[in-house]
């Protein structure tokens, strides 16, 4: 089954995108996925944070994702209007747009939006 994961949250405040993260570093191992960074989601894929519980970092999480073979993938517009570079994200994670996430959705047999 094909899964797409959507993550429209910061990593830091609720524990909605760690939830989310869990949940597909787990799936990843089982089936395919792909993740798309939307809104203040594209926040999970800056590099250079060092979060302040050892168990909870973002970039490794999306990191371990990407180790299985996902693509992930963050919205150009969103990353524009809060001012991230495609150079300030974890190598893992990289530039696109709503067509692609478009393209990701008619795709995906489920999706799974955080």
């Amino acid at each position: 089954m094909k899964y797409l994961f959507i993550f429209n949250d910061s990593p830091h405040g609720d524990q909605r995108a760690y939830n989310g993260l869990r949940l597909a570093v787990s799936l990843s191992r089982k089936a395919k996925i792909r993740v798309f960074l939307l809104g203040d989601g594209v926040i999970c894929g800056l590099s250079g944070f060092t979060p302040a519980h050892a168990n909870y970092n973002p970039q490794e999480m999306l990191r371990a994702i990407s180790g299985t073979g996902a693509a992930i993938a963050a919205c150009g517009a969103c990353m524009e209007a809060r001012g991230i570079s495609p150079e300030s994200l974890i190598s893992e994670v990289r530039r696109s747009s709503l067509d692609e996430l478009v393209e990701w959705t008619e795709e995906a047999e489920k999706v799974i939006s955080f």
